[in-house]
């Protein structure tokens, strides 16, 4: 059986995972969503075996969807790219910071934050730079 492996992307111009579940409604309604990359996972068969798309928003890992599919796409300059389909929802997770990057990354499952427990998406969260001080000691 393939072990799933994941993806981590930033979450360009949001400032939130809010802004995030906003954008994709407006864009997707309750439906799959798609990200659209340039790059196709030469590993897509590790990806499509349960992987998920970690958002970094801010410099932090905050979320995560499940990747339901990889679908070629052309753009409207002709160039032909790979649509991540996504599943609509959003699970958060504990804060992991990482560096900026260009593009997108493999994210093996031994190294992703666990998702956080049920009930605590509703609760207030904790400022952005003690939840990385936090995720830098060890104590995410």
């Amino acid at each position: 059986m393939t072990q799933p492996l994941h993806i981590l992307k930033l979450c360009v111009g949001a400032e939130s995972v809010e802004d995030l579940i906003d954008w994709q409604r407006a864009h997707y309604g309750t439906g799959p969503a798609q990200h659209v990359t340039r790059m196709w996972p030469k590993r897509a068969e590790e990806v499509l075996a349960g992987g998920s798309l970690y958002w970094v928003i801010k410099g932090v890992i905050l979320a995560r969807q499940r990747i339901l599919d990889l679908r070629q796409v052309t753009g409207s300059d002709g160039i032909s790219r790979c649509a991540l389909v996504l599943d609509p929802e959003v699970i958060r997770t504990e804060a992991m910071p990482r560096r900026p990057f260009q593009g997108w990354r493999y994210f093996a499952a031994a190294d992703v934050p666990r998702d956080l427990v049920a009930g605590r998406e509703r609760e207030d969260p904790l400022p952005r730079d003690l939840q990385a001080a936090l995720a830098e000691i060890g104590l995410r």
